[in-house]
C-alpha cells in the first residue's frame, strides 16, 4: 500500500518484503485550470498549465554537482543566475527525464503522470549526497490556482506503473497564492543508505534560476 506523505515526513526506501527500493520512477501529475467561459459565459474554458519537474544534485558539502531541468529554458536567462543550459539526463546516467508536458490534464485527473524522472540509485555517483525534486510554473498561474499536483515514487516504467511506493499531494489552497515554485522532496544518504524526505515548501520564484539559486544557498 502506498505511503501518503505529509510535509516534513521522512521514510526509508524499504518495501513490504524487506528489500530496498533502488530502481524506480518519480512522476508528477497536475491539472489544467478550468473556468467558466465561452460565448456569453456559457460552457467552460480550459487554460493550459505548464509545470516543470526538475532535480538538483548536491555533494556532502552542499555544492551543486549535477542537475536535470528542461532544455527549453533560455540559456541567456539561466546564465544570469550562474546556471548552465538544461538537460534531460544526469552525468552518471542514473536519472533521466521523459521530457516536457506543456498543458497538464485537460479533462480532470487522469491518474497518469505528466512528467517523469527515472531513478537508478545503484548508478548514482558516490559524489552525490542529496537529490532534490522541485516544480516550477512556467506561466502566469500560481500553485493556488492549479487544481491538483501530485508527486509519487513508483516501481515500473514511464509507461507502466507496477506499484506506487509513496506519494505527496498538493491541493489548490490560498497558502500557495503568488507561489511559483514548490520544493517537493529529496533523496538523501544516511549511513550508506538512501532515504526520502517530503519537504513541501513553496516560494514566489518566477523562474527556475531563482529556485536553483535558492537551493544552493540552502544547501551551502
Amino acid at each position: 500500500m502506498a505511503i501518503n506523505l505529509q510535509k516534513g515526513q521522512k521514510i526509508n526506501l524499504e518495501k513490504n518484503n524487506g528489500s530496498k527500493l533502488t530502481d524506480f520512477c518519480v512522476g508528477c501529475n497536475w491539472g489544467a485550470i478550468t473556468k467558466r467561459g465561452g460565448f456569453l459565459g456559457i460552457g467552460k474554458q480550459t487554460i493550459d498549465v505548464d509545470l516543470d519537474l526538475s532535480c538538483a544534485m548536491f555533494d556532502a558539502k552542499g555544492q551543486l554537482v549535477d542537475f536535470i531541468y528542461s532544455p527549453l529554458y533560455r540559456p541567456e536567462l539561466l546564465a544570469q543566475y550562474g546556471q548552465k543550459p538544461g538537460k534531460l539526463s544526469s552525468y552518471d546516467g542514473a536519472l533521466r527525464h521523459t521530457g516536457d508536458d506543456l498543458k497538464g490534464d485537460q479533462n480532470g485527473n487522469d491518474g497518469i503522470d505528466n512528467e517523469i524522472l527515472t531513478v537508478d540509485l545503484k548508478r548514482v555517483s558516490p559524489q552525490i549526497d542529496q537529490i532534490v525534486f522541485f516544480l516550477n510554473t512556467c506561466g502566469q498561474e500560481d500553485f493556488s490556482q492549479i487544481p491538483y499536483a501530485t508527486i509519487r515514487m513508483f516501481e515500473g516504467t514511464p509507461t507502466h506503473v507496477k506499484e506506487v511506493f509513496a506519494q505527496y499531494d498538493v491541493a489548490a489552497e490560498s497558502q500557495y497564492a503568488g507561489m511559483g515554485a514548490l520544493i517537493m522532496g529529496k533523496l538523501y544518504r544516511r549511513n550508506g543508505e538512501w532515504k526520502f524526505a517530503a519537504i513541501g515548501e513553496a516560494y514566489a520564484d518566477r523562474f527556475i534560476g531563482q529556485t536553483l539559486e535558492r537551493l544552493q544557498k540552502q544547501m551551502a
